[in-house]
């Protein structure tokens, strides 16, 4: 034990105390890379000691907000916090605050993966809606179980770190105690400013997650140097977007515009429309999408529906626009990608906007969104209201337990028989939008499909073997119905997920999905070298369709043979920005690298002061996207109003 004496040895006991925390931190920063190493190729020792270096600034931030009150109450100039009972309860407020912030960094050693970012304030409403909170926080429980026992065995370390310094209580508290003391108050609240601001120039910006970029040569390393507690406190006000005014009008819409024109003189051809939205369905998980992937031999996990992609239409470059399944709706339905944080949780989720649904259903389309989950669950059933869906049929609508999976909602298989029945009662044409559930985190299937699926490195590749032969049956019952042959199937996955092939541990692929168009009869068959995305959907369909009246998508119609369209994904503030061969990784404010996918598939060579007719090019098209993206946010100016 450490014993304090005088009027400073609250304050060096303090700072003992949190030398100590940054101590822990820098352990849990360890744990955190080497739980999650597979995703952080291609680092050497300097380059993580440097970022390590780097995590300390926002380890401190991260331990002054969550000490506060403990701080407060230890460096305020007064007698009384001497007191035994004072310093109990000083304690208990120490040991509880780090005790959830050294848990909440504990968390995202597993659930990283899922994200590919640190834990933000969104998670928060992503999971306001769901009525089996209970059920997964016991799954995850069971899990990762191993995690609870170094949160115990951290706890006990960090009462005994507590316990190392005792402050020895003065005889007498005198004048000269009190001024040094006041002195040494003032001097903390100056520490604390300038330490949670990351500085005490005038010119310093108060340090957000960005600042991490300065401590790292690829983005997706921003999450070695940041910790969890900062990402969360740091977003939990709402994204502003600022207004940009870098092209002129004219200017801005010759270069991208988002409002889409006819380009058929043909009719409007009225195909019943069905998009098939998978939960988790990267693209790694595709044979017929890797045939270049261990020397040819990659079978992947999804027979049927590579057997589909043969049958339809696809792209060499798909792409989501986000990485959780909350962003994926806006962007497939809706033609609006997340940026910075899911729309549907933005201070602009309330702006005027079109959907597919809504404009197919002025055409007198029949409109319905199907999801197995409880209804309410990830808000799906608010947002489609938004979005102009008139049936929504979820768990509730299914009405039968016996096919509830115990945590997220009714299995795949038995759901899509629903909803191809429901389905066949409908009007044509009609518009239907599936989400599926199965392929998620416990990662189970069905007790009578136990090992009828490979399993494969991943837990998810085993249900996702379920929900695609679910696929096939779905199909198979739908091929015997009379709007079968008269619709357009558009199949994509809400996100990518956790990766096993090194191909897909990169900053482009981990965004990679498939997206297949598929039509009875082979109408729409072959593929394109052409990048597509998610907003492309939307554009893409209508286009396909004929349909005759302009309407405002971000996407492009990747059915059209020019090659000038973009892709663009964000994820914690970070832009990818894909523009044909070429990926630049940009921060919202200055450029970080530039890549050449086609030559460099693992993005080891850094383009950016190499390439400057590319940089220039897609920096013209990037700022063009950011300004209409802003802007139009801001204005609310999300669907066409005329001329």
């Amino acid at each position: 034990m450490i014993k304090l004496k005088g009027s400073f040895a609250p304050y060096l006991g303090l700072l003992i105390r949190f030398l100590m925390l940054l101590l822990i931190y820098a352990f849990l920063r360890l744990g955190f890379y080497w739980f999650n190493y597979s995703l952080f190729p291609n680092i050497s020792a300097d380059q993580l000691l440097y970022m390590f270096w780097g995590g300390v600034k926002f380890d401190i931030v991260a331990l002054l907000y969550l000490n506060v009150l403990y701080l407060l109450m230890q460096i305020i100039p007064a007698p009384f916090k001497y007191s035994t009972t004072y310093q109990n309860i000083a304690k208990k407020i120490f040991i509880i605050t780090n005790s959830i912030g050294i848990a909440l960094n504990l968390a995202d050693f597993a659930y990283y993966p899922f994200t590919l970012k640190r834990t933000t304030g969104t998670v928060f409403d992503q999971f306001s809606h769901e009525q089996n909170l209970g059920s997964l926080a016991l799954d995850f429980c069971m899990d990762y179980w191993y995690l609870f026992v170094l949160l115990a065995v951290l706890i006990y370390i960090l009462v005994k770190i507590y316990d190392l310094v005792y402050i020895v209580r003065p005889k007498s508290f005198k004048w000269t105690a009190y001024g040094i003391q006041t002195a040494c108050f003032l001097f903390g609240i100056f520490l604390f400013i300038g330490g949670v601001r990351g500085g005490w120039a005038h010119s310093t910006r108060p340090i957000t997650l960005s600042n991490a970029g300065d401590y790292v040569t690829n983005p997706e390393e921003m999450n070695i140097v940041l910790n969890t507690p900062f990402s969360l406190m740091k977003t939990l006000k709402a994204v502003n977007l600022k207004p940009i005014h870098t092209y002129t009008p004219k200017e801005l819409t010759a270069i991208y515009n988002p409002i889409h024109y006819p380009q058929s003189k043909e009719p409007f051809k009225k195909m019943n429309v069905v998009f098939l939205i998978l939960e988790s369905f990267a693209k790694e998980h595709f044979g017929e999408l890797n045939k270049d992937i261990q020397d040819g031999n990659y079978r992947g996990y999804t027979p049927f529906l590579d057997s589909l992609i043969r049958e339809g239409f696809t792209f060499e470059h798909t792409y989501a626009n986000g990485r959780k399944s909350i962003d994926a709706l806006p962007s497939v339905i809706t033609g609006i990608p997340s940026i910075g944080e899911p729309f549907v949780l933005s201070v602009y989720s309330g702006n005027k906007t079109t959907s597919i649904a809504k404009l197919l259903g002025d055409e007198g389309y029949e409109t319905a969104f199907f999801h197995g989950a409880p209804n309410g669950s990830m808000g799906f059933s608010a947002y489609m209201k938004l979005a102009g869906i008139q049936h929504y049929y979820g768990k509730n609508e299914y009405n039968n337990d016996a096919d509830f999976d115990g945590i997220w909602g009714i299995w795949d298989e038995p759901f899509m028989q629903y909803m191809a029945k429901e389905i066949n009662t409908f009007k044509q044409p009609f518009f239907a939008s599936f989400f599926s559930l199965s392929s998620h985190h416990p990662f189970k299937v069905p007790a009578k499909y136990e090992g009828v699926f490979p399993k494969g490195p991943l837990p998810v590749q085993e249900p996702i073997g379920y929900t695609d032969n679910a696929l096939r049956q779905f199909f198979k019952t739908a091929s015997k119905m009379s709007w079968y042959r008269n619709t357009l199937f558009v199949i994509c996955a809400d996100h990518a997920t956790v990766s096993a092939l090194p191909e897909y541990q990169t900053a482009a692929n981990s965004f990679a999905i498939p997206i297949i168009l598929y039509t009875p009869g082979g109408e729409l068959k072959g593929r394109s070298d052409k990048l597509a995305q998610q907003i492309d959907i939307m554009p893409t369909v209508l286009n396909y369709l004929h349909y005759d009246k302009p309407y405002f998508a971000f996407g492009f119609d990747a059915l059209n043979p020019t090659k000038e369209n973009f892709v663009v994904n964000n994820n914690a503030g970070i832009y990818n920005f894909y523009y044909k061969d070429y990926l630049l990784i940009n921060d919202g404010r200055k450029n970080l690298s530039l890549h050449n996918l086609k030559d460099d598939r693992f993005m080891k060579q850094d383009l950016l002061k190499l390439s400057p007719r590319v940089l220039d090019t897609m920096e013209t098209k990037f700022k063009a996207f950011e300004q209409q993206y802003n802007n139009r946010m801001i204005d609310n100016k999300l669907i066409y109003e005329g001329e």
